[in-house]
């Protein structure tokens, strides 16, 4: 079984710097598509970044564009995110995700999840 540990976060002043990481177990990690996606209390739960199977390929969602950096290493089974000039808009808690085959930006078509951290952004 599939299983995703999260760590990182925190709180950060505005245009400061936060890393996410994701440890994946119980399957074999290039198997996955990867993504971030994050949800701010009463909204929706929002695609971030995705990362394709090798990490040749990633993804941004428009509003972390040219700020955020997704990456993964296939030899330690992990997967990050690194935040920069952080806006307080950025503060949400924080998923990674994980799917066989391709990166996708719906949420409902991650099968397995990480619990989840709390990223917030404030003076």
């Amino acid at each position: 079984q599939v299983h995703l540990v999260q760590s990182g976060g925190g709180l950060v002043q505005p245009g400061g710097s936060l890393r996410l990481s994701c440890a994946f177990s119980g399957g074999t990690f290039s198997d996955y598509a990867m993504a971030w996606f994050r949800q701010a209390p009463g909204k929706e739960r929002a695609f971030v970044a995705g990362i394709n199977w090798n990490g040749e390929n990633t993804y941004y969602g428009d509003s972390v564009k040219g700020r955020f950096a997704i990456s993964r290493d296939n030899h330690e089974n992990t997967m990050t995110l690194q935040m920069s000039a952080l806006k307080p808009e950025d503060t949400a808690v924080y998923y990674c995700a994980g799917r066989p085959g391709g990166t996708r930006s719906k949420p409902e078509l991650y099968e397995y999840w990480g619990q989840g951290t709390q990223g917030t952004v404030s003076s």
